[in-house]
């Protein structure tokens, strides 16, 4: 057994014996898993099926209804485009297609090299500045779509150089 895969048993048999008298447990602990990897991996799922003697079916029930559980590792650089009434008004769904093209993913994708993820929010709290972008804790405010490509590759260009 490799030393990550025994970690991950450790980690999950102390989330099981933390949460296992507790109504709701399975959500509480796939958000702690959640929270630890940054989406839910199947080798957790899998063990955690074991641990608590429940069909891996009921967990992935759980884990496809809420949309804030990931089975996918999140991107590198996660943007969130605000589609909030404000930045809906002022052009927020011309710059979700611009991304989406440029990136070539849909919401909630993360693209193929991992430097991306794209989420829709509802509202970054910043209607003054609509349309936002936010891309990791940098808020982009009134941004056009000509503006799109230059915010991106701020970040390839990072990525690069590190």
């Amino acid at each position: 057994m490799t030393e990550e895969k025994k970690n991950m048993q450790q980690e999950i048999a102390s989330l099981v014996e933390k949460w296992k008298d507790k109504e709701g447990n399975l959500i509480m602990i796939l958000h702690e898993l959640q929270n630890y990897f940054g989406y839910v991996p199947r080798a957790a799922a899998l063990e955690l099926s074991r641990a608590l003697q429940t069909p891996l079916a009921r967990i992935y029930e759980v884990i496809t209804f809420y949309n804030f559980f990931k089975l996918e590792p999140p991107g590198k650089h996660i943007i969130s485009l605000c589609l909030g009434t404000a930045c809906y008004l002022k052009g927020a769904p011309v710059l979700l297609n611009e991304i989406k093209t440029l990136l070539n993913i849909e919401e909630g994708q993360t693209t193929k090299d991992g430097l991306f993820q794209l989420d829709v929010v509802r509202c970054l709290g910043c209607c003054g500045l609509a349309p936002v972008i936010k891309i990791d804790e940098k808020v982009y405010g009134k941004v056009q779509k000509n503006q799109v490509m230059g915010i991106l590759s701020e970040y390839s260009e990072h990525q690069k150089e590190g």
